[in-house]
């Protein structure tokens, strides 16, 4: 059997709106280093990357002077692109997660597949605008850049809730389950998860 190979990947993405560098290892511990200067995001990528098993390191500048829409979507878009070529062919993974995540009074409910082909999904309203100074719909836009970025099929569904920053909270964590699940080496497989023979 062939030494494991570290999954790991570094992605550095330039703009005239953003300047990001992510390091992503898929089989770490959880930990996080984070610097955005945007307070939201770097609470959502700290709990995922927690409850992800992925180290995650991030420095991202943006024209936040404007509001936080492109640095939030173009952090989403490089950590599909960090994710992707940290899979590389997809040989023994999983391939498909799903979670469902309580919190307080809010249940998520996410099902994702790194199948090669995104399409994204995401049934989730907010009862406010904005968390502190954070846009809400702007999580939409996050996880709809990283699907597009991962080639995945990610299906995000809020079941019920009442409080933003819960329902925020539970779609990264409950995001970061569903991924961590389909990341994992299945022990029993150990070729491409498909039919096809390649994702």
């Amino acid at each position: 059997m062939n030494e494991k190979t570290a999954r790991t990947a570094t992605i550095n993405r330039n703009t005239s709106e953003t300047q990001i560098q992510m390091s992503l290892a898929l089989d770490g511990t959880g930990r996080s280093s984070l610097d955005l200067n945007v307070g939201f995001l770097e609470h959502m990528l700290t709990l995922l990357a927690k409850h992800s098993g992925m180290d995650l390191i991030l420095n991202a500048k943006g024209d936040t002077h404007v509001d936080f829409h492109h640095l939030t979507e173009d952090t989403g878009i490089v950590l599909g692109e960090t994710l992707r070529k940290a899979l590389g062919n997809k040989a023994g993974i999983r391939r498909y997660g799903f979670f469902i995540l309580p919190m307080d009074e809010t249940l998520v409910e996410i099902a994702v597949d790194f199948g090669g082909r995104p399409y994204f999904v995401f049934n989730a309203d907010f009862p406010t605008p904005k968390v502190g100074d954070f846009d809400t719909e702007l999580i939409r836009d996050f996880w709809h850049g990283f699907s597009c970025a991962a080639l995945c099929n990610l299906h995000i569904n809020l079941r019920y809730g009442q409080n933003s920053h819960h329902i925020a909270e539970a779609i990264f964590k409950c995001a970061a389950r569903a991924i961590r699940s389909a990341i994992e080496m299945d022990p029993r497989l150990h070729d491409i998860p498909s039919t096809k023979g390649v994702l």
